[in-house]
């Protein structure tokens, strides 16, 4: 690995910090009488004990999307192993995967996958072995609103794809007041909100409307904002700040800072009638999702996501993916990527619902601990 300057190793570790002080403010069931004092893995959960081999601290970067989460990870690893922690600077998808590259961090939170012309000099990053994608963190992606006397908002994404690409510009278009029957709609401006910096929330969002309205939205999906209309923000928290002071805006953001400041978010209807986003409804929609090969990289195929039409699931969840190298760590990297990701997945799932996430299925759950588990070196 490269050694970091002290400014961006500073840059880091208070990013790091201050992510922490901000999810533990907000979730103050991680501060409850059954964890307090506690230090090892069967105190803070009743699981077995983590496996705490490895190098004391590791580096990572991107997703803001996942802030929060590996907060709380970090957190979890930190009480199962005394001694441990990760440092995280929540920069954004896009820079994630580059530091991943250049090998400035031991891994990337990302809200996309590596791009074709990313795997090869991924694969030379980690000294010719395959990058794998893990979706450890799941995230609902909330259409956040700002419409004055407007308390339940129903769009589907026929409205969503017109709405982002300048075509809806009135909220009392008929086609959404088709989908809110007995609702009084203004007739004011819609203003679109989107991420301005490379992003894969965005990347998602768009593939969410290609999928489930492949013929109102032509423009396709990446990490650029693709729609040509509304006003650009950056990163969520730029994003829930842009709707709260414009009036008629809506945004996607991930459902944990819509609620951290208050926002509502619309229902969606995928045909069976309008889904409210929760827990649940997300989670029928991540238990319909497949993935898109076979093996420990575990890319998903997101049309089986974000299409579903099955009643009562929720389908913009956004799947965050820590790309790391199945190979080429040296042994110390490897083992304390393994332990960090295993708590994560087993005693760093507690919390993740008031964060805004949805905690991992079992039987997917199980499906990542395989991977996790064969990253190499082993010894």
């Amino acid at each position: 690995m490269k050694f970091f300057s002290i400014g961006k190793t500073l840059g880091t570790t208070v990013s790091a910090a201050a992510v922490v002080a901000l999810t533990l403010s907000a979730c103050g069931s991680d501060n409850n009488a059954g964890t307090a004092g506690t230090t090892g893995a069967e105190g803070a959960t009743g699981t077995a004990a983590a496996d705490c081999g490895g190098a004391n601290s590791l580096t990572a970067e991107g997703s803001t999307a996942q802030q929060n989460a590996i907060a709380l990870f970090n957190q979890a690893w930190g009480q199962a192993c005394p001694g441990k922690n990760l440092s995280y600077n929540p920069t954004g998808s896009g820079a994630g995967r580059e530091q991943f590259i250049a090998k400035n961090v031991d891994f990337a939170g990302s809200d996309s996958p590596l791009s074709e012309e990313q795997i090869a000099p991924a694969t030379a990053r980690c000294e010719g072995n395959a990058p794998w994608h893990l979706p450890l963190v799941f995230g609902p992606i909330a259409m956040a609103y700002n419409i004055e006397g407007v308390d339940k908002l129903v769009l589907n994404g026929e409205t969503l794809a017109k709405i982002f690409q300048g075509q809806i510009t009135k909220w009392n278009d008929p086609a959404i007041a088709a989908l809110n029957e007995g609702a009084t709609l203004p007739d004011s401006d819609v203003t679109p909100i989107f991420r301005s910096d490379s992003s894969g929330t965005t990347d998602n969002f768009q593939k969410y409307l290609t999928a489930a309205a492949p013929e109102a939205w032509t423009k396709g999906a990446g990490s650029e904002f693709q729609g040509g209309a509304g006003e650009g923000a950056q990163k969520s928290a730029g994003v829930v700040q842009a709707v709260q002071a414009t009036p008629g805006s809506i945004g996607y953001v991930e459902k944990g800072f819509a609620e951290q400041a208050g926002v509502p978010f619309a229902q969606i209807d995928t045909g069976s009638g309008p889904v409210e986003l929760t827990d649940e409804s997300a989670a029928k929609a991540i238990d319909a999702a497949k993935f898109a090969g076979e093996g420990n990289d575990l890319v998903l195929d997101l049309n089986s996501l974000y299409g579903t039409t099955e009643a009562g699931a929720y389908p913009l969840v956004l799947a965050t993916y820590n790309i790391v190298c199945s190979d080429g760590y040296p042994a110390d990297t490897a083992a304390a990527i393994r332990s960090f990701m295993t708590v994560a997945a087993n005693q760093g799932q507690s919390g993740l619902s008031a964060a805004g996430y949805v905690p991992l299925p079992d039987a997917f759950k199980e499906r990542l601990l395989t991977s996790i588990d064969a990253i190499g070196p082993s010894a």
